[in-house]
């Protein structure tokens, strides 16, 4: 096996996380459609089938390196919301506590001396830092805009939606 029975758990446990996020904007996308906001609705559907993506990509990963997949149970998402930017300050902590999580991985494959799990963890360093810059600038617009002005918000997003995100595709 070309991974530790450390990192193996600890990548099965990530897949959970990130089928949690997925579901987790799932249910943010959903809330924002409630409220007649489809670009923002669109925004974090496009974020949850990133996230399902990601888990994929660990699943891959697990399944190359001759782990045996044990994906764990996800907790229900929070599924009601006060605000805007209530729901998008969650994205934003998320993805700050995914990037911890990454870290974590990367530790333990240095931990290894797992030079090919080390390699594949890159990408999701830099992908962290681009979706934490997204989600905060996105949470940054919202409480600029206010509650009030979320039109604006879907504006900005309906201009700018390739371009969100557009580095790691």
């Amino acid at each position: 096996m070309l991974a530790s029975d450390k990192l193996i758990a600890k990548l099965n446990e990530q897949v959970g996380n990130e089928l949690g996020a997925s579901h987790q904007y799932l249910s943010i996308a959903s809330f924002f459609d409630r409220e007649n906001l489809p670009e923002l609705s669109r925004f974090f559907f496009r974020q949850a089938e990133e996230e399902r993506e990601h888990a994929l990509r660990f699943v891959g990963f697990v399944n190359d390196v001759d782990g045996v997949l044990q994906v764990p149970a996800v907790p229900a998402p929070k599924a009601d919301f006060a605000s805007a930017a209530g729901a998008v300050q969650l994205a934003l902590e998320w993805e700050r506590e995914v990037t911890e999580q990454i870290y974590a991985l990367v530790e333990i494959a240095k931990q290894d001396n797992n030079l090919i799990a080390q390699r594949f963890f890159d990408w999701f360093v830099t992908e962290q830092l681009e979706e934490v810059n997204t989600m905060s600038t996105l949470l940054g617009i919202i409480e600029r805009a206010g509650e009030g002005g979320l039109l604006h918000v879907e504006d900005y997003l309906a201009r700018e939606s390739a371009n969100l995100g557009a580095e790691t595709e």
